[in-house]
């Protein structure tokens, strides 16, 4: 499909709108709405913000859609319960229903980003009656494993794994909110790696380790953000801290667990958005999800790292549109 580049897809002529606050699931949570119609969610990752689809809205709300973006369960201007425990998957799913229900919504279009989409493969798993229909960028759907996933990356990719050190220590929490403003310096980042050249590195050089990403004096590429934006998130983890949002990766143990009996079938029409040079995921691990979503489409984006809808914002979305035209029309 070519991709269209106009005003439209790309209008950042309007500031990125102010949150208004909701009650759900036991939690105040802020929330970013621009335009009217058919409703769109759009749900962040890690370390990021509603702010990360300010290039989304506007054009959501341009095509005739009503665009929200709230900041999560631990992150921005949304409330941090303390414990570990306050950010089981179920906890993050009840978050969106209960969003839904403050907004008199029966269902909702969902989109997600890295663990915005991680939660929104279970959701549809779970609560898949609350959805019209998923657009997920750069995490595929993983199928539940017969191990517990920690151990596998404990075993594969070694205690250093991001993933694995989150689960053993404090240390990268705190290493974090020693210094919000190098955390962004060091990952939001464009061309800092291609597909090709990572697959030439030898194989305990491929497990992300975040602490030994912090400590390099050295950064490839080049910065995604602009200062604004640098501002923008450095000082939201500033005042909120990186705690929460790493809690999400404490209890994929738990989440493993409490999710033994579901079915491992995605029965919502989907679109998969992937990055070529996302070396966060694998090519087989995408064509392995085929078998678990049947109602699939999948769109690739060359030459782009992780952050796939503020590094190619047109791209992505053209693709978000002409799939919505199809699927969920305004």
């Amino acid at each position: 499909m070519p991709i269209n580049h106009s005003d439209a897809l790309l209008d950042m002529t309007n500031p990125f709108p102010a949150p208004d606050y909701i009650d759900t699931n036991g939690i105040r949570m802020a929330v970013h709405e621009q335009g009217t119609g058919p409703p769109v969610i759009l749900l962040h990752g890690f370390p990021e913000l509603a702010f990360s689809w300010r290039h989304q809205l506007p054009a959501l709300a341009t095509a005739g859609y009503r665009a929200i973006a709230p900041d999560q369960r631990g992150y921005g201007a949304t409330d941090k319960p303390g414990s570990v425990s306050d950010y089981t998957i179920q906890d993050l799913i009840a978050d969106l229903s209960g969003l839904l229900d403050a907004l008199s919504l029966e269902r909702a279009l969902f989109i997600g980003h890295d663990w915005g989409a991680l939660v929104l493969w279970q959701m549809a798993l779970l609560e898949p009656g609350r959805m019209a229909g998923l657009i997920n960028l750069n995490i595929p759907f993983f199928a539940r494993t017969p191990v517990d996933p920690i151990t596998l990356m404990r075993n594969f990719l070694g205690d250093d794994f991001y993933i694995v050190n989150f689960q053993d220590t404090n240390e990268a929490d705190l290493r974090c909110e020693a210094d919000p403003g190098h955390v962004f310096d060091v990952l939001m980042r464009r061309n800092q790696i291609t597909r090709a050249q990572f697959e030439t590195l030898p194989k305990e050089s491929r497990a992300f380790s975040l602490l030994a990403a912090l400590a390099r004096t050295h950064l490839s590429g080049e910065p995604l953000l602009t200062d604004e934006e640098h501002r923008t998130f450095t000082e939201a983890f500033e005042a909120g801290g990186f705690a929460g949002p790493i809690n999400w990766y404490r209890n994929w143990s738990r989440n493993w667990s409490s999710t033994a009996d579901v079915e491992q079938t995605v029965n919502v029409p989907t679109l998969f958005i992937a990055a070529e040079d996302d070396v966060i995921v694998s090519p087989a691990q995408i064509e392995a999800m085929k078998p678990h979503v049947p109602d699939l489409e999948i769109q690739m984006i060359e030459n782009c790292g992780h952050w796939t809808q503020q590094e190619k914002p047109a791209e992505v979305n053209s693709l978000i549109l002409d799939w919505l035209e199809r699927h969920y029309p305004a």
